[in-house]
């Protein structure tokens, strides 16, 4: 084994349960990796840092005088002293993990996963994923006809006329902006949390039999998944896969996965890309074609059928299912929890009302996520669950101004033209400015909607818009409006960070089809 594998190798975070480990187990560096570690992290910092304010440091240095002929010999003592700190402190790190068992049956399972393009040994390990050799790389699907080939590619142009708002929007979107849009992409807090997506992973992993797996995506990022697989369990839920799109400071180790495990569903879970052990940026654009490179993976390569996916987003990752959704629209059902309808109604208010204009050029142009007009592209049952206490989504905590409301109203609208029109959608905002409760139909008025619904689509087909209603009385549209409402939005009293607890997760409703089906 190559010394220069010791040097340069991943860093090791966890040993799993196993033949040599009956319990998992935190790798811990010897005292010379320790020293060598510290001293390399300390250095790295300080580059930062460094980087992050170099033009106070060099207009610092540059008073000085530091730049002159005289003082170069200085600095590139300086700069020598540097890099031999660096180059001693990685031997110290090279002999320190070489002394360590764990270390060393950790490289010996990576370089044969690299080798035997087998990945089972090196499983055994929590470490670095760039290091981790890619399972599944979407690109080797070119030219397989029995799946889209959509790719989200876009290219974006500046309109003269427009110009320095337009400059400024994306200035602020690439700087500050897709941090404040997705904050778990930044790296400080992917830091801090970092204990707790090893623990959280190791649970999934030792507990729930979880496999890690790295995706490869239309656009080179490497997404990090894991699957749990319950087909084996023939009382359950197994047979279906749901598909976990996190929020935007979510993770799959401690997030939305709970819900459809504890129900013995096989799930697969991602990270967006920049994310843990995800590469890349969350811009819709790699984010449309992570996801897209997700359901690919489970469909080629884990060999769930299309029809047997459910596409579940919490918050944000809505957006990524809704997406999905559009491209795949022969799949079991979408499950939206806690999302909104369209990300500029909730970045405007956070922002002061002077910058609305590049605020909205910001959003639509560079980070337009519309789910209000993406739902329209998905013609498969769904459901949406409204938090009554959402605190995020919701202005002050209201119900009538959550976000989701407007997303409910938008898809109904468009699915059923018909039967929503203005004295429907003023009395479904009434009764969205309320919990859910407050309002029930009788078995009756349920058989008699449904019988309706039934003879409309056995006939018809059930493609969206479906204009069905176009006779009725405006009581029947209330009353059919009123239960569609009922069918596709649920309530869950609480706030938007709170695990959903298993009953409010179900496959979502859909219109039977009987042929020959008469309503009388």
């Amino acid at each position: 084994m190559s010394f220069f594998n010791y040097i340069f190798g991943p860093k090791l975070y966890m040993e799993y349960r196993g033949v040599h480990e009956p319990q998992r187990k935190m790798y811990e560096p010897g005292p010379v990796e320790k020293f060598g570690e510290q001293i390399l992290s300390t250095l790295s910092v300080v580059w930062s840092v460094s980087y992050y304010t170099s033009p106070l440091i060099f207009t610092f240095l540059y008073r000085r005088g530091y730049f002159v002929a005289d003082s170069m010999p200085t600095l590139a003592k300086l700069t020598t002293s540097v890099g031999l700190i660096v180059i001693i402190s990685l031997f110290m790190r090279g002999v320190g993990r070489r002394q360590s068992r764990a270390y060393t049956s950790m490289i010996n399972a990576l370089t044969l996963a690299k080798v035997n393009s087998s990945s089972d040994a090196l499983r055994r390990f929590d470490i670095d994923f760039s290091a981790w050799p890619v399972d599944f790389d979407v690109k080797a699907l070119a030219g397989d006809a029995k799946k889209p080939t959509t790719t989200a590619i876009r290219r974006d142009s500046l309109s003269i006329a427009t110009l320095p708002c337009e400059l400024i929007a994306y200035v602020a979107i690439h700087t500050f902006g897709l941090s404040m849009i997705y904050p778990g992409s930044v790296k400080l807090l992917q830091k801090f949390m970092r204990p707790a997506l090893i623990a959280g992973r190791a649970k999934l992993i030792e507990e729930d039999n979880g496999i890690r797996y790295k995706v490869k995506t239309i656009d080179s990022n490497e997404i990090d998944t894991l699957f749990i697989d319950n087909r084996n369990d023939n009382v359950g839920n197994g047979k279906t896969l749901v598909i976990c799109s996190e929020g935007n400071a979510g993770f799959y180790e401690v997030g939305i996965m709970a819900t459809p495990i504890a129900l013995k569903y096989s799930v697969l879970g991602w990270n967006h890309p920049g994310f843990a052990g995800s590469t890349g940026q969350p811009q819709p654009e790699q984010d449309k074609n992570a996801i897209d490179a997700v359901v690919r993976f489970a469909i080629n390569h884990l060999g769930f059928a299309v029809e047997d996916v459910i596409l579940y987003g919490w918050s944000i990752g809505g957006y990524s299912t809704l997406w999905a959704a559009s491209i795949y629209p022969d799949v079991k059902g979408v499950v939206l929890d806690a999302t909104f309808d369209d990300v500029l109604y909730l970045a405007q208010p956070r922002m002061p009302a002077s910058l609305g204009g590049i605020v909205r050029v910001a959003i639509r142009k560079y980070c337009n996520l519309n789910n209000a007009e993406l739902a329209e592209k998905y013609n498969g049952p769904l459901l949406l669950i409204r938090r009554t206490e959402d605190e995020i989504i919701a202005e002050d905590n209201r119900i009538d101004t959550n976000r989701g409301n407007y997303l409910a109203l938008s898809v109904l609208k468009y699915r059923y033209p018909n039967l929503f029109g203005s004295t429907q959608l003023s009395l479904a905002k009434a009764l969205l400015s309320k919990q859910l409760e407050s309002y029930s139909y009788t078995v009756a008025e349920e058989k008699l909607c449904m019988s309706r619904l039934i003879t409309y689509a056995s006939d018809e087909g059930k493609s969206f818009p479906m204009l069905i209603g176009a006779d009725y009385s405006d009581e029947m549209r209330s009353q059919m409006a009123m239960f569609l409402l009922r069918k596709h939005l649920r309530d869950y009293n609480s706030s938007h960070c709170t695990q959903l607890p298993g009953e409010f997760f179900s496959i979502p409703w859909d219109i039977p089809i009987e042929h020959g089906f008469v309503f009388t």
